[in-house]
């Protein structure tokens, strides 16, 4: 049964809306605004001229071979964050959900790595892997393996995958250790005495019932991979070496801030903006059939 609040009157309704509204207003609708604005003209590098030139800068990077390859690259590396981190943060749940001594604090060791910083996370890995002066690189050298992702564009797409998924798979073991527990116990005693065991008994009976979690999950971790990780990727590679890390998000930056390429760099965020809102449509459609269902 369906709930609503009433009110008297119109002042109050609008009074508990207008902060938020506000908000929604000011960090999104304008920026927005002046993002497609600047996406429509063409501007000098100083920010002193500029010319109408309607949809040529969208043409340019539908014809641009770096602006194809950064899209595969960022496909690519949201599909493996994704995989790796839901998949880590899934087998962690599972282990922390059973009934062993000291559970509470497990869980605990496994969320913290969220309240990191992404640039904090990358100043991290740079002291562990950073060619110079790493801990692990210098162990791996003598061991006669050659890292260096300064210089070699696969490790480093390779490295920036692997910290990004590590930084996520704290938000997936919550939102998984929360599913599990709302798997109803009598029905896992059921499956136990009906002689559903081990993984059997997970992949019938438990992943059914974690798929409204997994779907969330999935557009909240592609988001992530696709836009949140400029951060991770800027401090620790800065889109190098060459392009090899470049995604879109970086690419928006580079070439704005550094090329100063404004009404590119302004098409491409209109671009991104575009996807997310694709992406964030589809969950809450998705989620809201779930939740009617």
């Amino acid at each position: 049964m369906e709930r609503r609040t009433l009110f008297n009157g119109r002042l109050l309704p609008a009074v508990l809306v207008l902060p938020q509204l506000a908000i929604t207003i000011l960090f999104f609708i304008l920026p927005a605004y002046k993002a497609f604005a600047e996406s429509v003209r063409a501007t000098d590098a100083f920010g002193l001229h500029t010319s109408f030139v309607g949809f040529a800068n969208f043409l340019h990077l539908a014809r641009s071979n770096l602006y194809q390859h950064a899209m595969i690259r960022t496909g690519v590396f949201c599909v493996a964050v994704t995989v790796l981190a839901m998949a880590a943060g899934l087998v962690l749940a599972v282990f922390a959900d059973r009934a062993i001594k000291g559970r509470a604090i497990y869980r605990t060791l496994l969320i913290w790595p969220y309240a990191i910083a992404p640039a904090i996370a990358s100043v991290i890995f740079v002291f562990l892997l950073q060619p110079q002066i790493g801990l692990i690189t210098n162990l791996l050298g003598r061991l006669g393996i050659d890292f260096d992702y300064a210089t070699n564009g696969g490790q480093a797409f390779l490295l920036i995958i692997l910290i990004a998924a590590w930084k996520q798979v704290s938000y997936n073991f919550i939102f998984y250790v929360a599913g599990l527990q709302s798997v109803p116990r009598s029905v896992i005693e059921a499956a136990t005495l009906d002689g559903a065991r081990g993984f059997h008994r997970f992949r019938t009976m438990i992943w059914p019932l974690l798929t409204p979690t997994t779907f969330f999950l999935i557009i909240v971790n592609f988001v992530y991979a696709a836009f949140d990780t400029f951060a991770l990727i800027f401090a620790l590679t800065a889109g190098g070496p060459g392009t090899a890390t470049e995604t879109l998000v970086v690419k928006v930056y580079r070439d704005g801030v550094i090329n100063l390429d404004l009404g590119g760099s302004a098409a491409q965020s209109v671009i991104l903006m575009a996807i997310i809102v694709g992406l964030t449509s589809i969950q809450f459609r998705y989620t809201g059939k779930r939740a009617v269902s």
